[in-house]
């Protein structure tokens, strides 16, 4: 993760919400060369994701493999897209915590300036129109932004 935001707390949720480094600005350019080729020799010996009982999330009807970014929902394969994965994903993996658009575009889209908060909106409309029956897992909250909930 590179960003601006230097304090205790934004460098530890950064890290428990799945970063593997947590570098901030202003920052060396050989140095985060160097924190890159550490991840990527710890990625390549680690074994191949999705393999022995790789991590599989649940929640309520809804499985997601990140491993191989599949999502199913009971019985049957759902085709997201990748940024549709990644908020599903954040959301289900946050399951019960409430994020405001403004948050969610900064942890799934990266941005850390405003820009149009109804993207969020438009994927959520199309995650829950791909998700069929099981779409109540995504809720809003009126006002205050949405949340993953069996």
């Amino acid at each position: 993760m590179l960003t601006a935001r230097d304090s205790e707390v934004d460098r530890i949720v950064g890290l428990e919400i799945g970063a593997d480094d947590y570098v901030t600005k202003p920052f060396s350019p050989r140095e985060l060369v160097a924190r890159v080729k550490a991840v990527l020799r710890r990625t390549q010996d680690a074994p191949a994701a999705g393999a022995d009982g790789a991590e599989i999330l649940t929640l309520g009807p809804v499985v997601l493999d990140p491993a191989r970014r599949e999502a199913r929902a009971g019985e049957r394969q759902v085709e997201l897209t990748a940024k549709e994965f990644d908020l599903l994903e954040f959301l289900v993996r946050n399951h019960g915590i409430v994020f405001s658009r403004d948050r969610l575009l900064e942890r799934v889209w990266g941005y850390e300036r405003p820009v149009d908060t109804r993207t969020v909106d438009s994927h959520v409309r199309s995650l829950r129109a791909k998700l069929g029956d099981a779409a109540g897992i995504v809720q809003t909250l009126r006002g205050v932004g949405y949340k993953a909930e069996a």
